[in-house]
């Protein structure tokens, strides 16, 4: 709104640049953050959106509850930064607040099954991937008619890269609900899904603002995608919506964020990785949330084919996702937390030296 009102009609050249609008969009999510933050914790308790406990889980990880839905927060102040700096001509971002209240919604639907009407499992299974596939499917194929180019490019090899065509479209439906569960299974500690985020979306700041550029990406042999710079301001707006969800999810938290918060960071991960053409980035980068994931698919299938083979079910780890098998071994939350931090970090300086090896 700022970009067409102060750029495009009155020109004033500053509001132009994407590096100004990014730094300013983070720091108005944040204050919008801080700033929201006692009305939303009033009105989940008023409201009585308390995080429900299932029985299975480590004794360590039974805690009074908490409210839930704190995801509402991140998507209220992240969706007002980017209407506030944001060239709203570009149809990338509409994409992505689609994508953004899209999975918000189906989030919200899980957390009030579970906080109202006191379901620790939420929605089926089946309800919850059918609506993520509903939406993913529609921005894939309006990607997919509207011309965008259907290229899977290769991180280190510069001239590697193979047209997708029609199978563009299960791909990116694989990226953004993929992304969007990755996320969802990661939020299981105070902390620990949002600080994976937070490095995921520098990452991907800097890719964006990259991409964007027909000269930077010339240079650094990456995909040039004409408008992907103003998903560098998304990017810079989810840092700072998270960096201030985190100051009250931090342990021990006053508020959890919610499947309306997992589900819609995720899926908003995997639509900027899919737009900017840096699919596998994204694993790297969010190399925490493809551990725990896989973590829980190798724990659910070797269970299963153990109780097939040998008639009792076996287990790799002593809990899944990783972090609960962590809990079990008698790791204290903070320390886990952290630590996954520090890798997350790791992971993302690793991500950004990829924009050099060629």
């Amino acid at each position: 709104m700022l970009y067409l009102l102060l750029y495009k009609a009155l020109g004033i050249t500053l509001f132009k640049y994407i590096t100004f609008r990014s730094i300013y969009a983070a720091l108005t999510a944040m204050f919008v953050g801080f700033l929201l933050y006692p009305y939303f914790e009033k009105k989940l308790k008023d409201l009585q959106f308390r995080q429900t406990i299932k029985e299975y889980l480590p004794e360590t990880h039974k805690k009074k509850q908490v409210p839930t839905m704190g995801g509402l927060l991140i998507i209220t102040a992240l969706l007002l930064a980017v209407l506030l700096w944001n060239n709203l001509l570009n149809p990338f971002i509409w994409v992505v607040i689609f994508v953004v209240v899209g999975f918000g919604i189906i989030g919200f639907v899980d957390d009030y099954v579970k906080a109202k009407l006191k379901n620790p499992e939420g929605i089926s299974e089946r309800a919850k991937f059918l609506s993520q596939l509903a939406v993913a499917t529609a921005v894939a194929l309006f990607l997919y008619f509207s011309g965008f180019s259907t290229e899977l490019y290769f991180p280190v090899f510069k001239n590697l890269h193979i047209n997708l065509g029609w199978f563009f479209i299960p791909w990116a439906v694989f990226i953004i609900v993929g992304s969007s569960n990755a996320v969802n299974i990661t939020d299981g500690l105070d902390g620990l899904a949002i600080g994976p985020v937070i490095t995921t979306a520098l990452v991907f700041t800097v890719f964006s603002y990259v991409a964007g550029n027909v000269k930077l990406a010339t240079y650094l042999h990456l995909p040039y995608v004409p408008g992907a710079g103003e998903l560098a301001i998304v990017c810079s707006a989810l840092i700072g919506a998270s960096l201030a969800f985190l100051w009250f999810n931090a342990y021990p938290a006053e508020v959890f964020m919610g499947d309306v918060g997992s589900l819609s960071l995720g899926a908003l991960l995997g639509t900027v990785a899919l737009l900017t053409k840096e699919e596998f980035i994204l694993a790297i980068a969010g190399g925490i949330f493809v551990l725990e994931t896989v973590s829980v698919i190798v724990q659910r299938y070797y269970f299963k084919y153990t109780r097939k083979k040998y008639g009792k079910g076996k287990r790799i780890f002593r809990m899944a996702p990783l972090h609960h098998h962590f809990e079990k071994l008698g790791w204290e939350e903070p320390k886990i937390t952290v630590r996954f931090w520090i890798i997350s970090v790791i992971l993302a300086l690793i991500s950004l030296s990829l924009l050099k090896i060629r």
